[in-house]
């Protein structure tokens, strides 16, 4: 333990640290509301999952920056040292990327996507229209979206609500419908369509951050009961194979395909609930005018690929 503490300040004082500005970030969250619980639900991050990213920050430290007691969580002295610097720094690190983008003639443009969303259609026209720029396209996890773009790990990101929009410019791109995925042979797999009391006594797979969860398996319900819960999964797969299994049913969009994601399951359209919702998400301050131009395409492009009902866009 003592030579890896030592290497880390050796590090530190050879200026050979990287630290990771998400870690850096989730911790001046949680150092603000002095509560893990709190500060994961503002980030809508899994508090299991937070805890691990604040841990690997101290490890690369070498220091504890957070204490947890029975009165809540406390900035230790290294805390109290660390959080103005780590706040200035994420200040810093944004603002040299955005004018760095603004004094440069923009030539690259990184787009992400979350689950089956399918964005090559824009991205197609973008580059017919723009020659000579280089687009690049990175899959996300649907809870990554947000970080994603205050990371600058993207520039604009193709997402479905409900998503975290605090720095973000968001606008809807359309609508689509869900539906209710059944394994084969389900008493519910040979109906046309279904209504929320169909399913309301099977317990649907859960979601760990807690808005999506209540999107996805709509709980509390509309007379405030709690809908039943069966495995909880962020993970698309999983998700599957627990409804393939007969655990749990499972809520998802429509999709492109309007079909079931798996042969061995039945997606049944569900009447009289709230569709799911497409958009648009960028940085609030953004100067790289190909952000704009993507946008614009996606509006033309996509709009009809995965949609029943087409938004109109926001100017």
């Amino acid at each position: 333990m003592t030579d890896t503490i030592d290497r880390r300040a050796t590090e530190r004082r050879d200026g050979g640290m990287d630290l990771n500005l998400r870690f850096v970030r989730f911790f001046t969250v949680v150092a603000r509301q002095e509560n893990f619980g709190r500060a994961a639900i503002q980030l809508r991050l899994a508090q299991p999952t937070l805890s691990r990213y604040i841990k690997a920050l101290e490890n690369d430290l070498g220091v504890q920056l957070l204490e947890r007691t029975s009165r809540g969580t406390h900035l230790t002295e290294a805390g109290k040292a660390f959080l103005p610097l780590a706040e200035k720094l994420l200040v810093d690190s944004d603002r040299a990327v955005t004018e760095a983008r603004a004094v440069a003639t923009p030539r690259q443009l990184t787009v992400g996507y979350v689950g089956g969303l399918i964005i090559t259609p824009a991205v197609t026209h973008l580059r017919k229209h723009r020659p000579g720029i280089e687009i690049r396209t990175v899959h996300l996890h649907w809870s990554d979206a947000h970080h994603a773009l205050l990371d600058h790990r993207a520039d604009v990101v193709v997402a479905r609500t409900p998503l975290l929009t605090e720095g973000l410019r968001v606008s809807v791109l359309y609508e689509e419908p869900r539906v209710l995925l059944v394994p084969l042979g389900h008493s519910l797999a040979t109906m046309a369509s279904v209504a929320l009391d169909d399913f309301a006594d099977e317990p649907l797979v859960g979601y760990e951050r807690p808005d999506y969860d209540a999107f996805w398996r709509i709980n509390p319900r509309p007379d405030g009961s709690a809908a039943p819960l069966g495995p909880i999964s962020d993970l698309k797969h999983d998700k599957l194979e627990s409804v393939a299994e007969g655990l749990a049913l499972a809520l998802a969009p429509s999709g492109p395909g309007k079909t079931a994601p798996r042969p061995d399951l039945v997606a049944i359209p569900i009447d009289g609930i709230e569709w799911s919702t497409v958009v648009i998400a960028t940085r609030d301050v953004e100067p790289n005018a190909l952000v704009r131009a993507f946008e614009q395409s996606a509006h033309s492009q996509l709009a009809g690929t995965g949609s029943w009902r087409a938004t109109t866009p926001t100017p």
